[in-house]
Formats: structure tokens, sequence, C-alpha cells
């Protein structure tokens, strides 16, 4: 019986290492990426959707908005007081719309991060985010052209706590606080993925997410919901899935459905737009994500 336990921990921990040695420094790129980003780039990112605003952009608004909210550092609870700000200065909905659907989705931390997946995975996941976001826009200018479709009422911008006047002092504090919020998660999709490799026969793995492609993407947004916690936590998890058979349309299913839907998001997202909105949100993300993921498994 200890023989039988010591094997199992040894299988486990080969499993552990060689996935930590795939996907290690992609982490640690994408946490240095990210604290660069925050510390040094942010406003510049934020005054640049500021400037938009007295622009008569129209739709290609929409597609810059989107763009921004893609390279924001933020996250949900960050770009909710950002976007109220930006609602005060007289930005429109459909442009705070594509920034903050694109902005729950992506930023530049998790695009180094998803390289660990592979080119086409990234590309997908890119694209996929950006449409996602650009879509969320159109829809609002379409259909709330008249009325308002976020409720700002209450917040505040939040204050940056990068304020050490030592450039280099603000980068590494950051840096740390980056570590602190996504090493355990990193740590935790690590053991997942060897777990799965391990008990989960590559198999059922393919009958699920792999062989029949339209059941898979179903299968993929119903588990984006659960599972999703940490972006750097899932990439793991769904590199060992793609090698044992997970379509790439069922994983970019997960990869919208997951941030999207991840509970301290849709917390977030329910304070601003009231019971009725958050709905038709879950509604689109849904969607978006079901149609995407077919037509991922149809043209690649």
């Amino acid at each position: 019986m200890i023989e039988a336990i010591h094997r199992e921990m040894v299988y486990l921990w080969y499993y552990c290492m060689v996935q930590l040695e795939q996907i290690f420094w992609y982490w640690v790129l994408g946490m240095v990426l990210g604290s660069a980003v925050s510390v040094f780039a942010k406003d510049a990112i934020h005054n640049s959707l500021r400037s938009l605003g007295a622009r008569r952009l129209g739709v290609f608004g929409i597609v810059a908005a989107a763009v921004l909210g893609i390279a924001s550092p933020l996250c949900m609870y960050g770009t909710i007081p950002i976007a109220a700000s930006f609602s005060r200065s007289g930005i429109r909905d459909d442009w705070l719309a594509a920034f903050m659907m694109s902005s729950i989705l992506l930023n530049p931390q998790l695009i180094v991060y998803s390289a660990a997946l592979g080119t086409a995975a990234l590309a997908v996941r890119i694209l996929s985010c950006f449409l996602c976001g650009v879509l969320a826009g159109l829809l609002v200018r379409i259909f709330y052209r008249e009325r308002s479709f976020f409720d700002f009422t209450g917040f505040d911008e939040p204050k940056s706590r990068d304020t050490d006047p030592n450039i280099l002092l603000r980068f590494l504090k950051n840096l740390g606080r980056n570590i602190k919020a996504t090493g355990l998660y990193f740590l935790l999709g690590i053991i997942l993925s060897a777990l799965f490799q391990r008990y989960v026969p590559q198999e059922l793995m393919t009958s699920l997410f792999g062989g029949n492609k339209a059941f898979g993407v179903l299968m993929a947004a119903t588990i984006g919901v659960p599972l999703y916690a940490c972006g750097g936590g899932t990439i793991p998890l769904l590199q060992a899935w793609l090698l044992d058979g997970m379509s790439l349309g069922s994983a970019a299913v997960f990869m919208i459905t997951g941030p999207a839907t991840k509970i301290t998001n849709l917390g977030a997202v329910k304070i601003v737009l009231g019971v009725r909105r958050f709905l038709l949100y879950l509604g689109f993300v849904m969607s978006f994500s079901l149609l995407t993921g077919w037509s991922v498994n149809m043209f690649l």
C-alpha cells in the first residue's frame, strides 16, 4: 500500500515537473510584462481612450476601445471605476461596452500566458476577444442609442497603488503583488493538470472535447463557468486538454466563458448593469462563445 502511494506520488511529481518546465517561463514573462504595463503604460492607455472621446470616430471608436481594453492591465474590479470616470468625461456607452468586454476577456499578461498553448490557440484567443468586444459595443450602439446602458452611480476612479518615487521599487512592488495574486492559482493549475494527465484517460478527453466537436463546444461552455478562477491557473489545464484531444474550438469557448463568467467578474458586472441587462450580458457571452467555438472547429 505504501509502495503504491509512493509510486503514484512519483508519477504526479513527474507530470508536475514536465508541466512546470513547459509553462513556467511564460508565467514569469507574463507577470513581468503585466507589471511593466501597469506601472509604465496604464495611464497612457487610459488617457488614449479619454482623448478619443473628443473625436467623431463613430463605429471606429468601438474598434479602438476594444483594442485599448485588451491593452489595459486592470482586472474587472479595477476596470469599472475607470470606466465610470470615462463615462463622466463623456465617453459613449458603446465605446465603454467594447472596452469593458475585451478587458474582461484579455490583458497583456494573459496574452503571454496563452502563448504556451501554441500559435493557433493564441491567435484564436486574441481575435475572438477583440471581436467579442467590438460586437458588444455594436449591440449597445444599436439597441441603447437613446438610453443609458451602464449605471456607474457611486463609483470613483481608484487611487493608484504604484506611487513609490523610486521607479524600480514601484515596479518590484507591483510585481510582488502580481506574484501574490497569481502564484497560488498557477500552482493549482499545474497540480490539476498533473491529476488529469495521470487519472483521466485520453480517450475520455477526446470523446468529450474532440470527437463530436459540436458536443465538445457545449461541454467546454458548461465547464468554463465553474472551473475558471484565474487566467494563469487555467493555462496548464488547457495545455493538457489540447494535448489529450480537446478541439481548438472547445478551447476557444473555455477561454471566453471562463473569464466572462468568473464569479468576481459577474459580481462586478451585475452592479453596473442591473438584473435585466445582466441577463442580456450572460446570454450574449454564451451565444458568442458557442458561435466562436463552432466556427473555429469548422474552419481550423
